[in-house]
């Protein structure tokens, strides 16, 4: 008789299974319409978060709360919602034209609300991704609060240590702590947190801002104070919903408009007969590198273009970036700021107005039918696809678009090499399916090669999120015969729209050309690395440009 193999599991397809799950559950608790995260309808969310144990939650499966991971969370979510007790995810459900003042987090376009001091409205405009991303950063800062509330409640008749207690009266103070009274409830958060008075110190004026310089207390108390109260009186937390968000979701509702505003403007300016070429990139790096250049160089005597490409990413230079985009306004550029909810901007290029000599590319070549750019910002995950799909549509159902190009310059996480390296991929694989995109990229490694930036090629994963990287996961990407070299969100999306525009919908001419290029912000294998220890400062601009000057390079035929 044969012997039954015991056959286990690895730490990668542990993850892989995690990921999955919190996927499937995700998209059960948005169908039902409502759950509380940590009663019984939230617990596969928090196994399955716990099991992943993402890179950028670092220490989740640990009894000390998580800082970096916190931070990084505190970031993306709304000011406040740590003292809600219920988040309603909705649609655009007119929100704007009310007395309530939109929210932005610091680090993610959505538009949140406060209703009461118990309810947060949040916009989900973006897609299935963005409810995933918040979804995962509620999960995770709810395991963390129960983590505070284990070390401060002494006995279920709601008994609170010393530290919670004097910590309740730092923040109950209406006016800025002076340097002894903040150290001092530095001290009693350390022991609430199980850190260290030091790695407390280091994080806590990253949460503060000029309003709320102590905003690290605010957010340690209230997490608290939620979930010793759904402990002691049962008041559970709860995310639910709205049934439009439910109604309109994956009916590309928002990108519909937003595609639609796009080709009005076309229209009116008589460019839709013309070459197009679409490019996703940020708002800055095509205006500038096409005209920053020639208006600065006064201002900015021979110094090379990566340095006035510096100084105009720094935070106070809005008097220079003005000064370029006046110029680029003055030359063909057409500025469409978003109104349909996507939170994607949009900037059109008409070269035919531009002078070239007035310009970083004064041997551009554009031919007589001149090409017209649609710079588009940063899309969200899934949301790739709702853009795309729908630019690439026809106008009014039969004036179909020459769109010769679509170029993604993007940021995404890399799995050898480091922060500010170039990645060129010539595939997209899609996480959690056997999905998988090869294409003909335009650009390839040799052109960046000798630009002091380590250049890598290869295929690409799109995941999820970035809230569900696992290192073991990762690994077993990069190292077995996938050979993936990196990690991003979109680029499986975006092929998708192109193909079966292309190829099957026939509403683009099917040899269209594509570019992907991705500068790395992080490498989630490496401790240290991760997206959770902060940005990338100016590393980021020279990769930036680079890209986007080869990108525009080609468009302009510079030899």
């Amino acid at each position: 008789m044969k012997e039954t193999k015991n056959i286990s599991r690895s730490r990668s397809q542990e993850s892989s299974a995690a990921i999955e799950k919190m996927y499937i559950t995700m998209r059960h608790l948005f169908n039902r319409g409502f759950y509380k995260p940590m009663g019984i309808s939230g617990d596969t969310l928090r196994e399955a978060l716990l099991a992943l144990r993402p890179e950028i939650y670092g220490n989740i499966a640990e009894e000390k709360v998580e800082l970096n991971g916190l931070l990084y969370v505190i970031e993306r979510l709304p000011v406040g919602i740590e003292e809600c007790r219920f988040i309603n995810l909705t649609s655009e459900e007119g929100y704007s034209k009310s007395h309530f003042q939109a929210i932005v987090p610091p680090k993610r376009r959505r538009n949140c609300y406060r209703i009461d001091e118990e309810q947060m409205n949040v916009e989900i405009t973006r897609g299935r991704s963005d409810i995933y991303d918040i979804l995962t950063h509620l999960t995770f800062i709810f395991i963390e609060s129960h983590k505070i509330r284990n070390r401060v409640l002494l006995d279920d008749a709601g008994e609170v240590s010393r530290d919670w207690f004097k910590l309740e009266q730092a923040v109950s103070q209406k006016k800025k702590l002076t340097l002894v009274e903040k150290e001092k409830a530095i001290s009693h958060a350390a022991n609430i947190l199980g850190r260290t008075f030091e790695e407390v110190l280091d994080i806590y004026d990253a949460f503060g801002s000029a309003a709320a310089p102590d905003r690290f207390l605010h957010v340690i108390f209230w997490l608290g104070k939620l979930a010793i109260e759904e402990i002691v009186d049962d008041n559970k937390r709860t995310i639910t919903f709205s049934p439009i968000l439910r109604e309109r979701l994956g009916h590309h509702i928002h990108g519909e408009i937003w595609a639609t505003n796009i080709k009005e403007v076309l229209k009116e300016n008589q460019l839709l007969d013309r070459p197009i070429h679409v490019i996703s990139a940020n708002m800055h790096s095509v205006m500038n590198s096409i005209f920053a250049t020639k208006v600065l160089k006064t201002k900015f005597k021979d110094k090379p273009d990566f340095f006035i490409y510096e100084e105009l990413s720094k935070s106070g230079a809005n008097a220079v970036r003005n000064q370029v985009e006046e110029a680029a306004l003055k030359f063909g550029m057409i500025s469409l700021p978003d109104t349909s909810g996507t939170n994607i901007d949009v900037q059109i290029f008409d070269t035919a107005k531009i002078d070239w000599a007035k310009t970083s590319f004064p041997k551009a070549n554009t031919g007589d039918k001149k090409p017209v750019l649609i710079v588009m910002d940063y899309a969200f995950g899934e949301q790739a696809y709702e853009t795309i799909d729908e630019l690439l549509k026809p106008f009014k159902k039969d004036i179909l678009l020459n769109v010769e190009s679509v170029s993604i310059m993007g940021k995404a996480g890399i799995l050898e090499g480091g922060k500010g390296d170039i990645m060129i991929p010539n595939a997209h694989i899609n996480e959690g399916t056997a999905d998988n995109y090869f294409f003909k990229n335009e650009l390839t490694a040799d052109m960046f090669e000798g630009n002091d930036i380590a250049v890598f090629a290869g295929p690409m994963v799109t995941v999820l999120g970035t809230s569900l990287q696992n290192r073991d996961l990762l690994k077993f990407f990069h190292e077995s015969t996938w050979g993936i070299i990196g990690l991003e969100m979109e680029g499986s999306y975006y092929q998708k729209a192109i193909q079966s525009a292309s190829k099957i919908r026939k509403s683009v001419p099917h040899d269209v050309k594509v570019r992907y290029a991705y500068y790395a912000s992080d490498n989630p294998l490496e401790t240290g690395s991760t997206l959770a220890s902060g940005g990338l400062g100016t590393t980021g601009v020279k990769p930036t440009y680079l890209i986007t000057i080869k990108i525009l390079e080609q468009i302009f035929n510079v030899k």
